[in-house]
C-alpha cells in the first residue's frame, strides 16, 4: 500500500535519521541541479552573526554540513556543540573532518529536553528540523532557556510552494500520496514561523534564499522521492521509477522545481 509517513511522527523521524543515506540522496540532488550556485549551507553560514569565544549549539546538525562546508572562515576560539537527536548521524558527524578542529564537541541530544544550564549558549543553530520536533512548544522554551538573553536563535525551514512541482509530480503517479511535500497546518514553515518564534523572542526576522532546481536526471530524482517520507512497494517503487522518466521526456528532459526556504533569526528576551 502507498502512503506517506508524518514528518513529525517519531517512528519515522528515528528511521529517517537511523543513517545518513536517504539524507545524502536529497544532499545530492540539490547539489547537483540547484540554480543558486552559492550553495545553502556557505549562504545560511554568511546569516548567523558569530562573534570569537562565543559559546554555539547546533540541533540536528546532520551530517554536519553546515560546517563541513564552511572549514574555510569558522571563527578562532568558539565553542561548538554540533548534536542530533541521530546518534548515528553524531558518530558519523565526529568521524569527519570537523573532528580536528578545535572547539567543537558532539552530543546526542533531543531538543525537546536539552542537557544544559540556563543562558549557556551565545547562538542556537536548528536547521531544517524543528518541524520534525513532537513537541515543538517544549522545544522552542528549552533553546530560549539555554540561549543567554542576549543570543540568538537561528532555524531554517521550508514554505508552502518548496517543491511544490514534485507534490503534483508525485500525485500524478498515485493520489494517495497528495500529502508528499506538504507540511501539516500547525508545522513550522516559513509563512507561519514569525508567529510561533514571537512567543519566546523580541525580535524575528526572515531571511530568504532564493533558489530552484532544473533536474535532468531520472535516477537522482527518483531517489529524492523515494528517500523521505513515501512508503512503497517494490513493484510501485518499479512503476514510480518509469513514470518519473516519463514526465522527464515530456519535459524535454528537463524538470524545473521551485525552492522556497530561509532561515529566522531569533533574539532578544520578551519582558515578564
Amino acid at each position: 500500500m502507498a502512503k506517506v509517513q508524518g514528518i513529525a511522527d517519531p517512528e519515522y523521524v528515528n528511521s529517517q535519521y537511523r543513517t545518513s543515506t536517504n539524507l545524502n540522496a536529497r544532499i545530492r540532488l540539490h547539489q547537483q541541479f540547484s540554480t543558486n550556485k552559492y550553495g545553502w549551507q556557505r549562504w545560511l553560514f554568511d546569516q548567523i552573526r558569530f562573534a570569537p569565544q562565543n559559546r554555539i549549539l547546533e540541533l540536528g546538525c546532520g551530517t554536519g554540513a553546515l560546517w563541513l562546508e564552511n572549514l574555510d572562515r569558522i571563527p578562532a576560539g568558539m565553542e561548538i556543540v554540533v548534536s542530533d537527536l541521530s546518534s548515528g548521524l553524531v558518530a558519523q558527524t565526529q568521524q569527519s573532518p570537523i573532528n580536528s578542529y578545535p572547539g567543537f564537541q558532539f552530543k546526542v541530544i533531543d531538543a525537546q529536553s536539552i542537557p544544559y544550564e540556563d543562558d549557556r549558549f551565545d547562538i542556537v543553530i536548528a536547521s531544517h528540523m524543528l518541524y520534525h520536533v513532537p513537541d515543538r512548544t517544549k522545544a522552542l522554551s528549552e533553546i530560549r532557556r539555554v540561549l543567554k538573553p542576549t543570543g540568538s536563535l537561528y532555524t531554517s525551514t521550508v514554505g508552502k510552494k518548496h517543491l511544490i512541482e514534485l507534490t503534483e509530480l508525485i500525485c500524478r503517479f498515485n493520489p494517495q500520496l497528495s500529502s508528499w511535500g506538504k507540511l501539516p497546518s500547525d508545522s513550522f514553515c516559513l509563512e507561519n514561523g514569525h508567529t510561533q518564534l514571537r512567543k519566546y523572542f523580541a525580535t524575528v526576522t526572515l531571511h530568504r534564499y532564493r533558489d530552484a532546481l532544473i533536474v535532468t536526471d531520472t535516477g537522482s530524482l527518483t531517489d529524492y522521492i523515494l528517500s523521505g517520507r513515501i512508503v512503497l512497494t517494490p513493484e510501485q517503487k518499479e512503476d514510480l521509477a518509469e513514470f518519473v522518466k516519463r514526465e522527464m521526456n515530456a519535459s524535454n528532459g528537463k524538470f524545473y522545481i521551485t525552492k522556497d526556504s530561509g532561515v529566522f533569526e531569533a533574539s532578544g528576551s520578551l519582558k515578564t
